[in-house]
């Protein structure tokens, strides 16, 4: 059965804007962006929104309701009140473009950036994984590139002045697969140290928390990379090793 529902939906642009109240009609099963489409199609048309598949695998329709990073797609009316106010405001840590949608280029110009895979000598069909890095490697390949990890990670979210230091969890995930793949020869833990930021992030797991695809990002990624660049990093002996070109990768520290 249906009812009207109170929205508070952010409208404006790049240089000002506020939020506006709606009342807008809800029916069983909805979602936010269902309402949001229904506002769009009865009171306000010009209303901006990025969104693709209504399904949750284009990470397209990040928003944030009731002040958490969500997927518009994947929250569900029936998890609010009647009588609750729902507000509906574009995702914090990106400039915004207008209404719902921001700029996400920070995110793209991040990806350019992380070295591509190098798989060596080794000829197509010769190399064999062990089904522990197949499945670490599913894992992170699991990312719908939604930039909610992004967005929320406070190391970008309440200081702007790292972005250009900094490249965020998703893409220090990506660089800690590649450095976990056996068949990957390029070292990359300088990289995520000196280029990356990797030391900025202090593991609050905010953005393990905020992940559609319950990426356990912090736990097998962020951590496994930080221990890696330690112990090339101050460990003696890998130090040595590593400069000796006698230690290979991923042979000094635990597995991750």
């Amino acid at each position: 059965m249906g009812y009207l529902a109170k929205f508070r939906v952010w409208r404006g642009d790049s240089g000002q804007g506020a939020l506006e109240d709606f009342e807008v009609e809800v029916n069983e099963g909805e979602v936010v962006l269902d309402v949001i489409h229904r506002l769009q199609a009865t009171q306000t048309p010009d209303l901006a929104v990025r969104w693709n598949c209504k399904a949750g695998k284009c990470g397209s329709c990040s928003a944030e309701i009731n002040g958490k990073p969500r997927l518009m797609c994947m929250c569900r009316m029936s998890t609010f009140t009647e009588d609750e106010t729902i507000t509906v405001t574009p995702v914090r840590t990106f400039p915004v473009i207008r209404d719902l949608v921001t700029d996400v280029s920070f995110n793209y110009e991040k990806a350019r950036q992380v070295p591509s895979f190098d798989g060596g000598d080794v000829k197509p069909g010769d190399f064999r994984m062990q089904q522990i890095d197949v499945e670490r490697s599913q894992e992170f390949r699991k990312c719908i590139e939604c930039f909610l990890c992004q967005n929320v990670c406070h190391v970008i979210r309440d200081h702007e002045e790292n972005e250009s230091s900094y490249a965020g969890p998703r893409f220090l995930m990506r660089v800690a697969e590649l450095e976990m793949h056996p068949a990957d020869v390029r070292d990359r833990r300088e990289i995520a140290q000196d280029d990356f930021g990797l030391g900025l992030c202090n593991i609050t797991k905010c953005c393990t928390e905020v992940c559609p695809e319950h990426i356990k990002i912090t736990d097998n990624a962020l951590i496994p990379m930080k221990e890696r660049v330690a112990g090339k990093k101050y460990d003696p002996l890998v130090w040595l090793g590593s400069k000796l070109g006698i230690v290979r990768k991923g042979e000094d520290t635990p597995k991750a």
